[in-house]
């Protein structure tokens, strides 16, 4: 996957670094795989705003990804590579050999033609889906289960990556992108290789409009706000407006949210990175 910097021939593209698309072998979405997406706009069910800048975008359809992956022993070729509005990662058509078509996250390397299978006892390559059971130590791994049968949630945007480490007695310890390394039961499923698009990192808007599209509005500063508005609001001048927090008064930079009583902290070894 490659990115492209445009020329700066104008404000909007003077620091525009968006995707090639390159990879991508097909532009019109499987009919049969696609759900309407209703939006809000960030109202609720009696008209009020309760979330604020959020409305406008453009138009999506939302694409049936099979995170499951439990179509067990039939193997499926790749028939195309597609973009989704919906995530960062693009998708891989799946053609089974009983004719059924289904979408799934399509990790680097994934190439149109290429048979892919999930199942017990199945290759570990590129794009095979098994139980971390089976999968050699050292793998990286995506799409990861945290119950069995639930569906990968694990590590599924763009260029995300788990490794598995080691495991001990019914559990796989696994090393997260956030740098926390965690417990998983083995019986828990996982796609081998990394998630496609790794450079989505990189990529630059260029312009507020952009965000408009996505269905973004511009953010109100809570120290331009009045301080019946915002923690941060009021005083004379650009004033800075104090120790950062949300609009309810939870600190940010630092502060903890996660609770301690959380009943699977049990199961991080290690923390993430700060």
């Amino acid at each position: 996957m490659a990115v492209r910097k445009l020329k700066p021939v104008t404000p909007g593209q003077r620091h525009k670094i968006i995707g090639a698309f390159d990879t991508i072998t097909e532009s019109t979405p499987e009919k049969s795989l696609l759900e309407p997406i209703k939006r809000s706009g960030g109202r609720n069910n009696s008209g009020r705003m309760t979330m604020r800048y959020i409305g406008g975008g453009h138009k999506r359809k939302y694409r049936v990804i099979d995170f499951k992956r439990e179509k067990h022993g039939v193997e499926a070729k790749v028939e195309s590579i597609q973009y989704d509005p919906n995530r960062s990662a693009r998708i891989a058509l799946l053609v089974y050999a009983d004719g059924e078509k289904r979408y799934m996250l399509a990790p680097n390397g994934l190439a149109v033609g290429q048979a892919v299978v999930s199942g017990d006892n199945v290759a570990p390559e590129i794009g095979n889906a098994l139980p971390l059971a089976k999968i050699p130590l050292g793998t990286l791994v995506h799409n990861i289960e945290l119950n069995p049968g639930q569906g990968g949630v694990m590590a599924r945007s763009a260029g995300t990556y788990a490794q598995l480490l080691s495991r001990d007695g019914k559990y796989a310890i696994l090393k997260l992108p956030s740098g926390e390394s965690r417990m998983v039961l083995t019986t828990c499923k996982a796609t081998v290789g990394t998630v496609g698009n790794t450079e989505h990192n990189i990529e630059r808007s260029g312009k507020a409009g952009r965000s408009r599209w996505l269905g973004r509005r511009p953010r109100t500063r809570g120290v331009a706000m009045n301080p019946v508005d915002h923690p941060m609001g009021g005083g004379e001048g650009r004033s800075s407006g104090g120790h950062p927090r949300s609009r309810n008064g939870v600190l940010a930079k630092g502060y903890k949210t996660r609770n301690p009583k959380k009943a699977t902290s049990k199961y991080i070894l290690e923390k993430r990175k700060k």
